[in-house]
């Protein structure tokens, strides 16, 4: 079971004899978690693991995350063509999702990921995240960039402009297929 507060400060109404605010609480079991929208199990798992970090201590200081414009994204597609699974991840990371954060990150479950892209196990998947950090870094010619981070908790991250560059890309590609005549690969299959 988990049991969810917030508290909320209600201002300068009638509460303000009783201490000022109301506290409101939530109690979902496990069931009911799994059968709920999976943006609301996102959520959900966003909001246990901000609890867990803030009470956390901070190690090294995180990668920096750099915005994907999507000229970038296109010559990113080129660098890692070769590996048809990066280019499942890439376009996988263009799902939407929530995003949160201050500043907004887009986070997505490393196993959705991995599911998207049709990869065998966890390891493939951050082998094709690693590469795409990496020709990321060349195109930025920044080695501290990163396009991507992931972490232990099983989350993968990219900033919003990111994620909707990828989207742009896809969609591009697309609308070329389709001026072209040739079938989208997902409608041919």
């Amino acid at each position: 079971m988990i049991l969810i507060k917030a508290i909320a400060s209600n201002g300068a109404s009638g509460l303000a004899e009783s201490g000022g605010s109301t506290m409101t609480g939530i109690v979902l079991d496990a069931q009911q978690i799994q059968n709920a929208p999976a943006p609301v199990r996102l959520w959900l798992e966003q909001q246990i693991s901000a609890l867990l970090a803030a009470s956390s201590v901070t190690g090294a200081p995180s990668p920096r995350l750099a915005a994907c414009t999507e000229a970038q994204a296109a010559n990113l597609l080129n660098r890692i063509r070769q590996v048809p699974s990066a280019v499942e991840v890439l376009f996988g990371l263009a799902h939407p999702e929530i995003s949160y954060g201050d500043p907004p990150v887009v986070t997505f479950r490393l196993l959705d990921l991995q599911r998207r892209a049709g990869l065998e196990n966890i390891t493939r998947l951050l082998e094709c995240l690693d590469l795409i950090n990496q020709a990321f870094a060349e195109i930025c010619e920044d080695p501290a960039a990163r396009f991507c981070d992931f972490d232990a908790a099983g989350h993968c991250s990219v900033l919003p402009t990111t994620q909707g560059s990828i989207a742009a890309l896809w969609k591009a590609i697309i609308a070329a297929e389709r001026r072209s005549g040739a079938l989208p690969i997902a409608a041919a299959e």
